[in-house]
């Protein structure tokens, strides 16, 4: 049965009050409509069994990455209410999916993942496995360039281990490949090994423990225009700049911090409180974004990121303390006392690495992730940033979940003091000539809506949500949950004519098609 989930305001207002499915579209000249038409249950629950998604025009079908299985599950999208999985393919370490004008590529990393990854090509409509090609260590997202010559491959390079004597960390690195003849060439980062302090001095995050930059960087998502590729360094808070022609990474560009202590970025830092708070506090944010897309206006490029946020957590080394465990400088922050306190920064997540004074107090609190998507202009520069606007969102929409947790229901507030709602996924496209970002939140769940029209001035057109809050997230009865991947499909390449939306549900292990009406 076919769900319309857009709201007036008014009618949203009385919804949030109900324990059960909640969504809104807020009613605006640029508003949307998205309405959900189908959804297919892979049946496996907190497993990844639905991640990233890639469509095929030509063949109606929806391929999404199953990590669970090992897999890409093969969907029929041709009657969009009712996905059925046709077909399987067999892609050990799967980690991404993308399909050009009929044919398929997936990023797998090695059973060991620092390990060489590799790539595989298949025909949409068959299944049939065309050739395999060697790239970097956890390819971890991959995409064809528009004119479909050539994939462009994110080698994340995450470490296995840091502990000394036993440090397993390999390069992060682009790969390039042809897709004529399957050469593969790498972008790799070796050029500016030695550079750290001039790095950081940018405002690049490397943070790794005695290894070098190219070891430090991870990418993590990729977007391309005419030659060029942007990609998320996201533990970095960075964006490489790769010239596709050369395969050379033209520059390493930090994404600067976000000063929570402004009214307009604003945010609940706490988890123990009971209650929603969004206000300022003496805190910067770490963009760190993980998806980025990008869009044209009045003949400039615009890039769109989903500021998530990272942390490392791995055996001998950590990221990650709470404020109330920090020892702050009775200079920076007179008030530390009550600062400290679980109702006021006590429960905050922030980056270890932090400033610190010569006695090593800190001197900055850096939290993870900007809780917002920001437009940034082609050379990485700050546009805009929704700053406290995804949590206001929820907070409106959805006052009895506010910050909820994926992994269970009846978790209010449970994600105030990490990152938030935590924007994951972000896809632009065109409606009736409008640019549009729908960003996935992967903790409450949900597809919220930006109107790109201008820039400079983006407007909230949409949100909705539909996890099922009365249910069980363990037990699989809690409709769509932690969304991941989100894919557009232009009315011109839909089976129904109109717009759709694909949305990879990792938790729920369900993949949702919306349509979208202006």
């Amino acid at each position: 049965m076919r769900t319309t989930l857009a709201l007036s305001l008014a009618a949203a207002s009385l919804l949030s009050m109900a324990p059960a499915v909640a969504a809104s579209a807020q009613v605006k000249p640029s508003g949307l409509e998205l309405s959900l038409l189908g959804r297919y249950s892979a049946g496996a629950v907190g497993a990844g069994a639905a991640e990233i998604t890639a469509y095929d025009a030509k063949t109606r079908r929806v391929f999404v990455i199953n990590a669970e299985r090992g897999t890409v599950d093969v969907l029929d999208l041709r009657d969009p209410r009712s996905p059925r999985k046709v077909a399987t393919l067999a892609t050990p370490g799967a980690n991404s999916v993308s399909v050009h004008d009929g044919l398929v590529a997936v990023a797998q990393q090695a059973e060991n993942k620092t390990a060489a990854g590799s790539v595989a090509f298949f025909r949409a409509s068959t299944g049939e496995k065309l050739r395999q090609v060697t790239v970097g260590a956890l390819p971890d997202m991959l995409t064809f360039t528009e004119d479909g010559r050539k994939v462009v491959v994110a080698n994340e390079g995450e470490a296995a281990s840091y502990c000394a004597g036993a440090v397993d960390d390999p390069e992060g690195s682009v790969s390039v490949i042809d897709v004529r003849t399957g050469a593969v060439r790498t972008a790799r980062f070796t050029a500016w090994n030695g550079k750290e302090r001039q790095l950081r001095a940018k405002g690049v995050r490397i943070s790794g423990p005695g290894v070098s930059v190219a070891q430090d960087l991870e990418p993590e998502y990729i977007t391309t225009e005419k030659g060029t590729a942007w990609v998320t360094l996201q533990e970095n808070n960075a964006l490489a700049v790769v010239d596709l022609d050369r395969a050379a990474v033209r520059d390493i560009v930090p994404l600067g911090l976000k000063d929570h202590a402004k009214p307009a970025n604003a945010l609940d830092a706490s988890d123990k409180d009971d209650k929603i708070d969004i206000r300022p506090h003496p805190v910067k944010g770490v963009y760190m974004p993980d998806a980025v897309d990008h869009f044209r206006s009045r003949g400039r490029t615009y890039l769109v990121t989903a500021n998530e946020g990272d942390s490392r957590d791995w055996e001998c080394h950590a990221d990650e303390v709470r404020v109330k465990d920090a020892e702050l400088s009775p200079t920076a922050f007179p008030d530390a006392a009550r600062l400290q306190q679980d109702a006021e920064l006590g429960r905050l997540t922030v980056l270890a690495d932090s400033p610190k004074d010569a006695q090593g107090r800190y001197t900055e609190l850096r939290v993870f992730g900007g809780r917002s998507i920001s437009v940034r202009a082609a050379d990485g520069s700050l546009v805009w940033d929704s700053g406290s606007l995804l949590e206001q969102l929820i907070a409106r929409e959805l006052p009895g979940q506010f910050n909820f947790d994926n992994e269970e229901n009846d978790s209010f507030d449970s994600r105030s003091d990490n990152k938030g709602p935590e924007p994951e996924g972000v896809t632009v496209g065109a409606v009736r000539g409008r640019p549009y970002a729908f960003v996935g939140l992967e903790r409450v769940g949900g597809i919220a809506v930006f109107d790109l029209s201008d820039p400079r001035a983006p407007r909230q057109a949409g949100y909705v949500n539909t996890r099922d809050f009365t249910g069980d997230v363990e037990a699989g009865t809690a409709g769509d949950v932690g969304p991941e991947g989100v894919l557009f499909v232009d009315a011109h390449d839909s089976p129904t004519r109109t717009p759709l939306l694909v949305v990879g549900n990792e938790i729920s292990g369900t993949t949702a098609v919306y349509e979208i009406k202006a």
